[in-house]
């Protein structure tokens, strides 16, 4: 959370909430007491989409320090033909050094900055990809026969598969890093079958290689692995009359997979039925404008979605057809909804990021008490994070346990909360 920097320096300031007006000269600095750790980090080029690349021998829950991680990011350059796909190694991730304020006195408060300034940084080290346009999103795949895979979303209207194992041998062994520096790693398959760019993206978890793209024209494309590459069917799933924004694979039924548009509405689909019969289920006016972002709960049968009305509302998957309408509707964000992720292992909280500049964390768990005022946030708001500019996506690390990682115009940030 932040909070205005002169009630922090009394010790005696409420957590500032934004829309709040501010006293000329305050400035919001975050309060290091709420986050187990944060950091920043910087990769040159904004790269305003990314995803965790989960390596071989990564665990679930880790909460060793220190930390390491790996992701890879692409870039939005304004030069022409400096556009990269970029893989990274984030290690030596600490927590933060705490200051008990009991304790804290003005005489040892120099100390405390010494000790400040003395914090070991995380280390990075990247691997380098052209990428022919910039990306507009990018998304890793699980373990595909040893190897894992990105691909991406070009704004030249091509979809790009990457091959991980090669950049990730590099980061971990010298030798092999040498031996690719200054070569040009390509992409191992293209599709160019799209008429348009677009955005919508995501691998099956159940079906080893299986992918589906969806564009600014309405059309999506399901990609079946096969041993030569990729068999992408030309015939298009076409039922949105707009842009198709987000795609999501079911995280239990091999063939089902959920998508999000321009039009307002979330599809759910089956593609064993012939495209143009596939649709199932339409929610129509599921946000009262365009629909930009959803994710499908890993352990409880829900969706979420995320709107340019910047609501964010949950869908129950057992109700969507003969009641399309959301068991639960949050209007916190003042701007669109950029991006929404459950969390990996507890089913009821998510994140969420704004057009405002906010980063949210939700529990649809906890509960208003009735005897209470009403409160200026929804109880179930359990954290903000803000001091990004244009923030577009957060992940959840899903082996590093409550670890957020979140991009934007300005940087990337790693943190843990006290709050999950």
């Amino acid at each position: 959370m932040s909070f205005p920097e002169e009630s922090m320096d009394n010790n005696e300031g409420e957590a500032y909430l934004p829309g709040q007006p501010m006293e000329e000269g305050e400035e919001l600095v975050y309060d290091k007491s709420a986050y187990i750790l944060y950091h920043r980090a910087q990769t040159g080029s904004p790269c305003l989409s990314f995803d965790i690349l989960c390596a071989d021998g990564d665990s679930s829950n880790v909460e060793e320090f220190p930390l390491s991680m790996y992701m890879v990011c692409g870039t939005q350059s304004e030069k022409v033909g400096q556009n990269k796909v970029i893989v990274c190694k984030m290690s030596k991730i600490n927590k933060n050094k705490q200051v008990d304020s009991d304790e804290e006195s003005d005489s040892d408060s120099d100390d405390d900055d010494d000790d400040e300034e003395n914090e070991e940084n995380p280390e990075m080290e990247t691997v380098f990809m052209k990428h022919l346009g910039t990306v507009n999103r990018i998304r890793c795949s699980g373990n595909i026969s040893g190897r894992r895979l990105a691909a991406s979303w070009s704004e030249k209207g091509k979809v790009y598969i990457w091959d991980m194992q090669q950049p990730l041998q590099a980061l971990n062994d010298s030798r092999v890093m040498n031996e690719i520096a200054g070569k040009d790693l390509k992409p191992i398959f293209s599709f160019n079958g799209h008429q348009s760019e677009g955005y919508g993206l995501d691998w099956s978890s159940l079906v080893p290689g299986k992918l589906a793209t969806g564009d600014c024209k309405k059309n999506i494309h399901i990609w079946k692995m096969n041993e030569s590459g990729w068999t992408v069917d030309q015939r298009a799933f076409n039922d949105h009359t707009d842009s198709v924004e987000d795609i999501q694979w079911s995280p239990n039924e091999a063939s089902v997979f959920s998508s999000c548009s321009v039009d307002k509405s979330i599809k759910i689909w089956d593609d064993r039925a012939p495209p143009n019969k596939a649709c199932m289920i339409t929610v129509e006016n599921a946000h009262q404008s365009d629909v930009n972002v959803i994710h499908w709960n890993r352990k409880e049968p829900f969706i979420i979605s995320g709107g340019d009305d910047g609501v964010l509302n949950v869908w129950d998957l057992r109700e969507i057809s003969s009641k399309p309408s959301p068991v639960a509707t949050f209007k916190h964000h003042t701007g669109p909804i950029t991006s929404v992720e459950w969390h990996p292992s507890e089913g009821s909280v998510f994140g969420a990021t704004g057009a405002d500049n906010q980063l949210t964390l939700w529990d649809l768990a906890v509960e208003r008490d009735s005897n209470e005022k009403e409160p200026e946030c929804p109880p179930q708001l359990l954290f903000i994070h803000q001091g990004q500019k244009e923030m577009k996506e957060m992940h959840w690390h899903p082996h590093l346990s409550g670890v957020v990682i979140s991009t934007a115009l300005s940087d990337f940030n790693i943190f843990k909360t006290i709050s999950v």
